[in-house]
């Protein structure tokens, strides 16, 4: 691997502008560390602010980071080959990056190091943009089944004529002792509500609840349809 590649060659990511990707080379005869443009950036320098060495690049490693980097460089200046890496990087604004390294060290014919080309991806913005997803997407859940729960208390209020705090307490009782989730008891009690087919179920499971585990027979609600109905079985 002598050629330096282009990043737009190695990785699909860089398509949706969320990561810069750089290259380097290391001559190992004249000790001589070339930076692309875009890995001036990740480190946070313009070029002509510094020289890049080896030295500079390991300083940049985060401290917890930094020896297992020496010794992937110890182990190619060695021996050569491939080498992949994932850490994180403190440029020189203290700005902290998660950083992917790939590259190969390609030895002469006497078995020397030759040099060192590397691959190198900023996933920072990236990893923050994902992470705020799944927190809006947690943040969103969440609310749903909110709005779920506050439907449930609505009905057990307007049913057994309590207070709110009353029904949610009623709700809690039963998630507890059935092992089922709250927001799954909720749903379960809204979407009795819903089924216009057979109200019995719904007032079954609302005198259940009601009762609480006290008064609940094994594999049953507890339910009391109209008189001269039989018990419903829990959907």
């Amino acid at each position: 691997m002598t050629a330096r590649k282009a990043p737009q060659a190695h990785s699909s990511l860089l398509a949706a502008g969320d990561c810069i990707a750089g290259t380097f080379r290391y001559d190992a005869v004249t000790g001589k560390l070339d930076w692309s443009e875009e890995l001036f950036h990740i480190h946070g320098y313009r070029r002509g602010e510094i020289v890049p060495t080896l030295d500079l690049l390991l300083s940049h490693k985060h401290p917890d980071d930094r020896s297992r980097g020496l010794e992937i460089l110890t182990r190619i200046r060695n021996a050569g080959g491939s080498f992949f890496s994932y850490d994180r990087l403190i440029d020189a604004r203290l700005r902290e990056h998660r950083i992917l390294t790939t590259g190969e060290g390609v030895l002469d014919q006497a078995g020397r190091l030759s040099h060192i080309d590397a691959f190198v991806i900023d996933l920072t913005k990236m990893l923050r943009r994902e992470a705020e997803q799944f927190a809006r997407a947690a943040v969103t859940a969440a609310n749903a089944s909110r709005s779920t729960i506050e439907q449930a208390k609505g009905i057990l209020m307007g049913a057994l004529r309590i207070g709110s705090e009353e029904a949610f307490k009623l709700l809690v009782a039963h998630s507890q002792h059935s092992n089922i989730k709250l927001a799954r008891t909720a749903a379960d009690l809204v979407a009795l509500a819903n089924n216009a087919k057979d109200p019995a179920l719904l007032d079954g499971f609302v005198q259940a609840l009601h009762r609480g585990p006290a008064g609940r027979r094994p594999g049953t609600l507890g339910v009391h349809g109209p008189p001269g109905r039989r018990q419903q079985r829990a959907m």
